[in-house]
């Protein structure tokens, strides 16, 4: 009879470790696709909405429709104040007066002479003479303080007896029949705007949301301290809350074209059956055919099956950012595979 051969200890030794390493390793491939499959089904995703905002972001200060600084155009003791702060007046109405006894003491004068010269003298000392009473008239009118345009008195700081040098800045002069601002525009942004685009204005002095529009914008840009080029791009408010005045800070928005409303979801939430999409309601399990198409590498979009606020079932887990799982995910970045798009 002959001898069996024996198996070498060291290679039994062996087989037996690689023996014990594969149950180990198939029962730890149990253990975790059950944990996993028991994740997957406690996951739950709300279904979201989404406004998109396709805008230019800005930032200023609005100013009146027009402001005239209140000076002396010559000088003289104030004899007159006909207005307050907050007083409504209308273009040419006297605001300070200056004594000007002396202005039309030599106009008076003139006028005497003139009428003189105009008997007794040539036509050509006539002709001067009128050209001179123009300038005379102008000295009278020198010593008023005059609204060039409708408005409210800003602010006064003058008073009878007051004496002003020529110059002298006594007041503020404004109209707010609507505010202007000019906002700085990226030079990559200036292709997108438009003569009337919607402007949002947000202003920290009211809760109200005001609404204007652009104006326009020069042929040249500019460049900021900050070394980037932009425009100054001027803006309109039409109408706006009482509290709102000349000079309050904003930030804002120009709308390039209208908000887009989405309906979102994260992508593990997709599931696949036969090519077509579906998702799972949480309460209940019923599945609902979408139709998707990539929105960002987390979430798609829902073109149609839902409207919002649904509570979903997971269709796989998220331990791997952007990997694909058996049951239908959409899983790749960048959205869900060509067929569910």
């Amino acid at each position: 009879m002959k001898n069996k051969k024996r198996m070498p200890k060291a290679l039994k030794a062996v087989l037996i470790i690689i023996a014990v390493l594969a149950v180990v390793t198939a029962a730890l491939f149990l253990v975790r696709k059950s944990v996993a499959k028991a994740k997957t089904s406690n996951t739950t995703y709300t279904v979201k909405k989404e406004t998109y905002e396709n805008v230019i972001e800005i930032s200023g200060v609005v100013s009146a429709a027009q402001s005239q600084t209140l000076k002396a155009l010559s000088s003289g003791t104030v004899v007159g104040v006909y207005v307050k702060q907050g007083d409504s007046v209308k273009a040419g109405d006297v605001i300070i007066q200056l004594d000007d006894s002396t202005e039309k003491y030599n106009l008076a004068k003139h006028d005497y002479d003139m009428a003189t010269t105009r008997i007794t003298g040539s036509a050509r000392q006539y002709e001067l003479m009128q050209t001179q009473r123009t300038a005379l008239v102008r000295k009278v009118e020198d010593r008023k303080v005059t609204a060039t345009f409708d408005g409210i008195i800003a602010d006064i700081d003058v008073a009878v007896g007051d004496y002003l040098e020529a110059k002298d800045t006594v007041g503020t002069l404004v109209d707010r029949s609507y505010l202007t601002a000019e906002v700085e525009v990226a030079e990559t942004d200036v292709g997108k705007l438009e003569i009337g685009q919607t402007v949002e204005f947000t202003f920290s002095a009211s809760s109200e949301k005001v609404k204007g529009y652009v104006v326009g914008w020069p042929a040249i840009g500019s460049v900021t301290s900050r070394g980037a080029t932009v425009v100054n791009t001027t803006v309109r408010i039409d109408d706006y809350p009482e509290e709102i005045l000349p000079n309050f800070s904003f930030s804002g928005k120009i709308k390039i074209s209208p908000d887009e409303n989405y309906v979102i979801v994260s992508r593990y939430a997709i599931g696949r059956e036969n090519g077509q999409a579906f998702v799972e309601l949480a309460s209940g399990g019923e599945r609902i055919p979408v139709k998707v198409t990539p929105y960002d590498k987390e979430y798609v979009k829902v073109e149609s099956g839902l409207s919002g606020g649904e509570v979903l079932k997971a269709q796989s887990d998220s331990e791997k950012s952007g990997s694909q799982r058996r049951g239908g995910a959409p899983g790749a970045a960048g959205g869900p595979p060509p067929e569910m798009r």
